[in-house]
């Protein structure tokens, strides 16, 4: 542990094994000011109370949080209090109808010294659902909350406890610099068990909401007793990094906004994916290749060693999450596909063997996600990416670099067409070449490298091969070998290299006039003009791609899995392309139907792999039953049916990237003007400049005379 409180993640998944579970209640309940001279009224006609008792708890919670208070901001409460039937460290995170309050027993965590200075032991399992926010950022006290609590609890005709009116006169004091001690009275109602979900309860919380009302008191301004207890000192506290607030429309401000949407979205599903809950592990894996993505794509807009480091990071971390990801899908394909007619010759006793098989593999596999999500590395990737957004290196030449990558691309591709026209002019036997792979694109040669399996990898990696018994527990050695758990060897991040090369700086005597400001309607065209030309790059390797799947499509003499391997490289290439026109959206450019036409496609081919990786899986466990002298008939039966499911989610192929093709064959044009008009703009700025330069150095001139 820390001097902070917080278990070093990398060091707490064996312990995190041993702790319960954390309680978790629905918290629904009302705030209200009350006057000191109030008088707390009785609840005995109101409609659905039919018993009242009362009672008093005098109760001492110390709030604790970060230095910069990113629970506080981030609208969660963690606290350690004493007295009360609920003494024990509590969490209350914001949820859809309410907040969610989890709670850990006192004996789970501890204190070390008194005041301010102590050290807060907080419990793992209060810290998991945090975990993505809180980091390795140490932990400790900011404020104390002191209250005599005069309950009611009121009850319904049954006697069930249905809510409790809490009349709390409250002292407290903020541990922040400049902090000072406060008090005051506050009304509370809260619904209880089943009242909480029930549309009952919300009629009652209106009718003891009025009764309050009538007694004198007010909705309360405040959304909790810490934030009262805070006040102003508040303010003065350090503030998180935040994204940069760039100049709207331009490209750093485009790329920028598209990053942080992803890693919000991180931070967002890791706790989800820490409860397991349905279909998280999925849409932390698309935020994750996502961001990863954006910043491939979008090279050269952002540059700098940190962009190269992260990426490698975000390609281990989709890896991890992937294998869970896949694992998942298989298990959801073998359940619905054992419900089939097809499928009707299983037997019981195999059908339940296959089920449990595939969810021992997605349980180890979901293991080790945790184990990477609670890894050091996996949390300094987090602020690592806060830091880059909270100062982007945006290269401020992106528009000259694009516009010059694009020119020498097309003179390559110019060079190419013309030496195939002479090759095929100078021996007529000779195939033409015009439209064969070898002329792709100059644009769109650089190396696919999205980090996502084929589907022959995936079944590999999801498939155990160590003969594991179900019910065999996998040790903290195993769960902890997840790679992105292991300590980095990329390059150090803070080796970061700014944009523009020095030496073409010119000497400060013949530096020209600063440049006009530029006008939004400038910045928004140039913009566009960059994007674009990031978007055509992704469009050429998607055109690459299908042109390699169809031009093997009928080949025979290319096996089976290379042919449906293409199509893969075809889906990674249009979630490339997809995620462009989304990022190229927030500038305004027309790209919401080529955006539409990827997703379509890119769900078509992914069901088509998710048959393929069902198939892989299935043929060795197949492979593995035999050895094992056990019938593999079963294992058969769905393969087939896998197979003839992926010649059906192809069928809709042509027709998915023609429509890819006639969007952006739409959106083409307008680029290329966009393209352009930005291109004039910079040549007619650049003779300004220069003859501003020219205007100087005559003024230089003639002062020197």
């Amino acid at each position: 542990m820390n001097a902070s409180g917080a278990t070093p993640a990398s060091t707490a998944s064996a312990s995190k094994r041993e702790q319960t579970e954390p309680t978790a209640t629905l918290e629904v309940e009302v705030k209200f000011s009350a006057p000191e001279e109030a008088v707390a009224p009785g609840f005995d006609f109101v409609p659905g109370v039919a018993g009242v008792d009362v009672e008093v708890r005098e109760m001492s919670a110390m709030y604790v949080d970060t230095a910069d208070l990113r629970l506080t901001r981030a609208k969660r409460t963690l606290r350690r209090r004493t007295g009360g039937p609920d003494e024990g460290w509590h969490l209350k995170t914001p949820a859809e109808a309410g907040r969610m309050e989890y709670g850990a027993d006192l004996s789970e965590g501890s204190v070390e010294g008194e005041g301010a200075d102590a050290v807060y032991r907080v419990p793992e399992s209060l810290l998991a659902p945090v975990r993505s926010i809180v980091r390795e950022h140490p932990l400790g006290p900011i404020a104390r909350v002191d209250n005599v609590r005069h309950v009611s609890v009121l009850k319904n005709a049954e006697g069930t406890p249905i809510a409790e009116f809490c009349d709390d006169h409250v002292t407290a004091a903020s541990l922040l610099p400049g902090g000072a001690e406060t008090s005051w009275r506050e009304w509370e109602i809260e619904l209880i068990g089943d009242m909480s979900t029930d549309p009952a309860g919300a009629q009652l919380l209106e009718r003891l909401g009025a009764v309050l009302r009538i007694a004198g008191a007010t909705p309360s301004d405040s959304p909790s007793k810490l934030a009262t207890a805070l006040g102003d000192s508040k303010d003065a506290a350090p503030v998180p990094p935040s994204p940069a607030d760039l100049p709207e429309g331009t490209p750093g401000r485009a790329v920028v906004d598209a990053l942080a949407a992803n890693v919000a979205k991180m931070v967002e599903w890791d706790p989800k994916v820490r409860r397991d809950e349905w279909d998280s592990v999925h849409q932390m894996r698309v935020a994750t290749r996502e961001l990863r993505s954006h910043m491939q794509t979008f090279h050269g807009i952002l540059v700098g060693d940190r962009i190269a480091h992260m990426e490698s990071e975000l390609k281990l971390l989709a890896g991890v999450l992937g294998v869970a990801r896949d694992a998942e899908v298989v298990a959801e394909r073998f359940e619905n596909q054992l419900e089939r007619d097809e499928a009707d010759v299983i037997d019981g006793e195999m059908r339940e063997e296959l089920i449990a098989d595939i969810r021992r593999d997605y349980d180890r596999a979901h293991r080790r996600v945790v184990a990477a999500l609670d890894s050091s590395r996996y949390l300094t990737l987090l602020d690592q990416l806060d830091e880059l957004l909270s100062d982007p290196p945006v290269n401020p030449n992106a528009a000259e670099d694009a516009e010059r990558e694009a020119a020498e691309a097309e003179a390559k591709k110019a060079e190419k067409a013309a030496k195939a026209e002479t090759e095929s002019t100078a021996t007529e036997t000779a195939e033409p070449r015009a439209d064969s792979l070898d002329d792709a694109d100059a644009i769109a040669e650089e190396p696919e490298d999205d980090g996502e399996p084929s589907p022959a990898e995936a079944a590999a990696r999801i498939v155990d091969e160590s003969g594991e018994e179900a019910g065999h527990a996998e040790s903290a050695e195993d769960a902890d070998a997840a790679e992105l758990s292991a300590p980095g060897t990329d390059a150090d991040p803070t080796d970061d290299v700014a944009a523009g090369p020095s030496e073409s700086e010119e000497p400060a005597a013949d530096e020209p006039a600063p440049a006009p400001e530029k006008s939004p309607e400038q910045i928004r065209a140039e913009t566009n003009a960059v994007l674009a030309i990031h978007l055509a790059k992704a469009f050429k390797k998607f055109e690459k791609r299908h042109r390699q799947a169809i031009e093997g499509r009928g080949d025979k003499s290319i096996p089976v899995a290379d042919r449906e391997e293409r199509f893969h490289d075809v889906r990674k290439a249009a979630k490339k392309l997809r995620y462009s026109a989304e990022a190229a959206q927030s500038t305004g450019m027309p790209t919401k139907k080529l955006y539409a036409a990827c997703k379509t496609l890119q769900s078509s081919l992914g069901d088509f792999q998710d048959t393929c990786t069902a198939r892989h899986v299935l043929l060795q466990k197949a492979r593995r039953a035999h050895s094992h002298d056990q019938d593999t008939f079963g294992y058969g039966v769905l393969y087939q049916i896998e197979r003839m499911d992926g010649l059906a989610a192809l069928e809709a192929y042509d027709d998915d990237v023609a429509n890819v093709l006639k969007a952006y064959g739409k959106l083409e044009s307008k680029m290329d003007k966009a393209r352009e008009k930005a291109a004039k703009e910079r040549k007619a700025r650049a003779k300004d400049r220069d003859n501003d330069k020219d205007k100087d150095r005559g003024k230089g001139a003639k002062k020197r005379r």
